[in-house]
């Protein structure tokens, strides 16, 4: 059987951040979705996604496909549940498909004449401001999965801790002189991931292999930081993608990155308005600003995204793909990607100095930018260009 994560007509409510990658390669959780299903599935899996993302994330179709929504939180239920399907069935939860069985991949749901309804409940990434939000269930689901049976390796004597039974370090991972309250929610070290000195924790929280926090960095659950990042400052209950850095004083609240970003030193995110009202985010699928539903909403940033020095952002601010924003003021709280500037106006950030950055900036973690990157970016500016001015 060949198994198929779809992106269920998701893409646009999740932009930036599915710009430029299939809506299960979003984090959320200690894991990223695909990673959840595969361990649930016992599988790896292909992609059915914007024709322009499928050279770098492949799809494989046989003539016996299950395809599953790439956007559904996977549990052991949920998956047993959807490999028992037969051809030419689907899997309902409520109103929407989990899941179907065909020959051909491309088949409408609505000529699957058997229908399964599941019991189980059925969650999942609906909108962008869902990654932070549901982050703490995500979290604390994937920390059973991981580390169920098994053994944290030692906390050091000089890290005080509140709740130890719920903190768990893998393999390298080093603490020393830090502040652990796992009370509220479990706190997860990746391989290799580093705590300095000062550091204060409240879960939950996860730091993923090979990432790091700076020295008196201060951390309020729930807060998931990827994969090669550094973190500095003040975060609370954000979802840092990988390969991305705040490293330096400043508060991020209710906000997520995604990978290859950087937060300058001193810059702050507004996650409430002054006001208290219901907080906006611009949609790709309107073209204006929608509802949350949330009263704490900070930044969202597309992948490859970077702002100076002492930037302010405005709450429930969205900035798209390979932006470079500066200047003081606050910018607008809507950032088309590949822009350059800041609150006095900006103008097109040129691809060939973005992608000369990009390169620089991968090679500090021993990747490059290849062409599928490239030619990827290259569909994400020109969809993108009716939102800039020049």
């Amino acid at each position: 059987m060949n198994i198929v994560l779809a992106d269920f007509n998701l893409h646009t409510p999740l932009l930036p951040f599915t710009f430029t990658r299939p809506t299960s390669h979003i984090r959320c959780g200690i894991l990223t979705m695909v990673e959840r299903w595969e361990k649930f599935l016992e599988q790896k899996v292909s992609y059915q996604t914007e024709d322009y993302l499928q050279t770098k994330y492949p799809l494989k179709e046989t003539a016996d496909n299950l395809i599953v929504a790439g956007h559904i939180f996977a549990t052991q239920k949920l998956a047993d549940k959807i490999l028992e399907l037969e051809i030419g069935q689907k899997l309902m939860g409520g109103n929407q498909v989990i899941a179907y069985r065909a020959k051909e991949i491309h088949t409408p749901t609505i000529e699957l004449t058997q229908v399964l309804f599941t019991e189980e409940e059925v969650d999942g990434i609906f909108h962008t401001w869902d990654i932070f939000s549901k982050n703490g269930k995500a979290l604390q689901a994937d920390f059973d999965l991981l580390t169920t049976g098994r053994k944290s390796q030692p906390i050091p004597d000089s890290v005080q801790t509140v709740n130890p039974e719920n903190i768990f370090l893998e393999e390298g991972a080093i603490a020393q002189f830090c502040i652990l309250n796992a009370s509220t929610g479990p706190i997860y070290l990746g391989k290799d991931t580093e705590l300095m000195e000062g550091s204060i924790i409240r879960g939950s929280f996860a730091l993923c292999e090979h990432s790091a926090t700076k020295l008196g960095t201060k951390v309020y659950g729930p807060t998931t930081v990827g994969p090669h990042s550094k973190i500095g400052g003040e975060v609370n209950n954000s979802v840092i993608f990988g390969y991305s850095n705040k490293g330096h004083e400043g508060f991020l609240g209710n906000s997520v990155l995604g990978e290859w970003c950087n937060i300058g030193a001193d810059s702050n995110t507004s996650n409430l308005k002054n006001n208290y009202a219901e907080v906006k985010l611009w949609s790709y699928e309107t073209g204006r600003f929608a509802k949350t539903g949330l009263q704490f909403c900070g930044l969202m940033m597309g992948d490859h995204s970077k702002c100076g020095i002492n930037t302010m952002f405005n709450t429930g601010t969205v900035i798209g793909v390979s932006a470079n924003i500066y200047g003081a003021g606050y910018p607008r709280n809507f950032i088309p990607s590949f822009s350059w500037g800041g609150p006095q106006g900006t103008m097109t950030y040129k691809t060939n100095k973005a992608y000369e950055v990009a390169d620089v900036v991968m090679k500090r973690r021993g990747l490059s930018l290849e062409q599928t990157d490239i030619d990827i970016l290259d569909a994400v500016f020109e969809q993108t260009s009716k939102y800039r001015k020049d």
